[in-house]
């Protein structure tokens, strides 16, 4: 009995991998690096609490939320824990982080939304400015976000998969940094290239991006 369940759960990973691999464009090591060391099939179960506002295909049930669908899993849970901690300020997700029950868990449900297809814009968005700005390796984005937006690669989780987010989203985190209210990132790197930005610019880089 124990055998049956343990080749089960094998079959249903081998099946999520290769049906995320079939829409995502990503091969099914990739998206099993991009997962580390959780299980997406127990993370499925789990993420019941997060549906309600990420949906469970992780594309969010609005832009006042983030989209989490092929993110990776290692960039998931460091911000969980640093809504835990303090060290990145939401009322709301502190709750929600500190109510999960296990470190497994956290690993299984990050692992979860790190297997789905990696998330994408409804159609491109045309910005010339944003696309100027977020292309130029004199201002860093790709350097670490990668040239879609979609990562450097999928063993590389210190900057987040934002090609196709929202831009609302992306224009409160931005503004955020900025302004030193969200100072998670490593180096704080985000709080210098955000300094350096106008409003318009905000605006133009996560127009663009959300498009990706």
């Amino acid at each position: 009995m124990i055998c049956s369940r343990i080749n089960v759960s094998a079959v249903l990973v081998i099946m999520l991998l290769t049906a995320t691999a079939v829409f995502a464009a990503d091969s099914a090591s990739d998206i099993k690096l991009r997962m580390g060391k959780g299980d997406p099939v127990n993370g499925k179960i789990k993420v019941a609490m997060c549906r309600s506002c990420h949906g469970e295909d992780g594309n969010g049930t609005s832009a006042d939320f983030p989209k989490l669908s092929g993110q990776y899993a290692e960039y998931i849970q460091k911000q969980l824990y640093d809504f835990r901690s303090g060290a990145r300020k939401n009322p709301i997700m502190a709750a929600m982080a500190a109510s999960i029950a296990t470190e497994q868990d956290i690993v299984d449900l990050s692992a979860y939304f790190a297997s789905l297809n990696k998330m994408s814009g409804d159609k491109p968005v045309a910005n010339k400015a944003g696309e100027a700005r977020f292309l130029s390796l004199a201002n860093g984005c790709v350097s670490c976000h990668g040239d879609n937006g979609k990562g450097l690669a999928p063993d590389i989780s210190h900057a987040p998969v934002i090609g196709g987010q929202y831009k609302e989203y992306l224009v409160r985190q931005m503004k955020s940094f900025r302004k030193g209210t969200r100072k998670n990132d490593p180096g704080g790197i985000m709080g210098t290239l955000t300094s350096e930005m106008t409003d318009e610019e905000i605006e133009n880089v996560a127009s663009y991006v959300s498009g990706l």
